[in-house]
């Protein structure tokens, strides 16, 4: 930690001599350069576990920033009104947000000095990946998992059929949850269906997943790495960043805990549904050019090779910056990022990859889920299944009034 933080430091030297100059002598009004330490930066992020909030706030402090974080991104940041910068989130969300859904919210235009490093990960002139992140399915082999067996699917919807336990979510919303959805409805797209473009027996699958899943109104319980490292489920959906992290500290969440030895993740031939987490800048109201200019340097100085390698390093996670993963990883790249990509794959009679597709249908399909009931949080309340040949699409895909 203390060799990041001083790399950060004297990256924040000369970027705190480039950014902001340092207080004018005459004290005119006219100077556009202000001490960073004047503006307290306002981010809104879901990409933010107390380590990840702690480690930015100490690597900023370092690097001369005052940062405020708050953990409900879009939602909150529209609401208040206050928002200098969004980070996390994915192609889905950025492709609303920047598309204008969020009335009280516009992306400023921002181009970083590394912008030609992120690849394809760029909204270009808004916003730039910062995390490359994947959803998986995991398990364990133990006698609280598959007993030595190794199943493998085709597609992440035969985990329905598949005889063992697993874990769901219990709720529509979230990042994590919209994700595994997206795997699971892969194999059921159909241009042509008026079910959001999602085949009948897509949906189906997707009820069963829920009525069949192991779920916990807990908070403890509320991603999918706990319950499998409690044993009490052989299945489990997580996310990449910090995964290993999580193996690391299995031990303190469970008295027979998942280590590299019991642990594996899903051999999937389709593979996995890849997304990005990326930053951009608010077009924030009432802030002057000087604490733009803060606010830019602050997304400058994160979105950067030397500051994404020591975030990969301390969270595990994989960057969208090409010198990132070659600092972080060098030739060692784990091989949850080495899964192939459905993501990228064309959906047949479109023109679109599927990562495309679920950004096209994301709205339907949260009002489907929202509408059918789907993802209950009480197991006495379940509601009943639909009666899937009698359902009026057109209503299920718009919004509950």
């Amino acid at each position: 930690m203390k060799k990041v933080l001083a790399i950060l430091l004297a990256l924040s030297m000369v970027l705190g001599l480039a950014a902001c100059g340092g207080k004018s002598n005459n004290n005119s009004s006219n100077s556009n350069t202000a001490p960073k330490e004047d503006y307290t930066i306002r981010i809104y992020s879901n990409s933010n576990s107390t380590e990840r909030v702690k480690w930015l706030q100490q690597a900023a402090k370092e690097a001369g920033f005052t940062i405020s974080i708050d953990d409900a991104a879009i939602q909150a940041a529209n609401e208040k009104k206050d928002a200098d910068i969004i980070f996390g989130l994915n192609e889905t969300r950025w492709s609303q947000l920047i598309g204008g859904t969020y009335e009280n919210l516009k992306i400023a235009d921002w181009t970083p000095s590394w912008a030609s490093k992120v690849g394809g990960y760029k909204y270009d002139g808004k916003a730039y990946g910062l995390v490359v992140q994947n959803v998986l399915m995991i398990y364990r082999t133990d006698e609280y998992g598959t007993n030595g067996k190794e199943p493998h699917f085709d597609h992440w919807a035969d985990l329905v059929d598949s005889g063992y336990k697993w874990y769901r979510q219990n709720k529509v919303g979230g990042t994590t949850n919209a994700n595994i959805n997206s795997a699971i409805l892969y194999p059921y797209t159909d241009p042509n269906s008026p079910a959001g473009g999602i085949s009948i027996d897509g949906w189906k699958t997707l009820w069963k997943y829920c009525a069949n899943g192991v779920f916990s109104s807990d908070d403890s319980y509320k991603y999918g790495f706990d319950p499998l490292n409690k044993g009490d489920v052989q299945i489990s959906t997580f996310y990449s960043s910090s995964l290993y992290g999580k193996l690391d500290a299995a031990k303190d969440g469970s008295e027979h805990p998942l280590t590299n030895e019991n642990f594996k993740v899903m051999d999937i031939k389709d593979g996995t549904f890849y997304i990005a987490e990326y930053i951009g800048v608010v077009d924030k109201a009432g802030r002057s050019e000087a604490q733009t200019k803060i606010v830019k340097d602050f997304a400058e100085w994160f979105g950067s090779g030397e500051v994404q390698t020591a975030w990969a390093k301390e969270f595990d996670s994989f960057p969208c910056h090409e010198d990132a993963v070659k600092g972080a990883y060098g030739d060692n790249i784990p091989d949850i990022y080495k899964l192939a990509p459905f993501s990228t794959n064309m959906v047949k009679g479109t023109d679109m990859n599927y990562a495309n597709y679920v950004i096209k249908h994301s709205a339907e399909w949260t009002n489907i889920l929202t509408n059918l009931g789907f993802f209950w949080a009480d197991p006495n309340a379940a509601p009943k299944e639909p009666d899937w040949n009698n359902l009026d699409w057109a209503t299920l895909t718009q919004a509950k009034k």
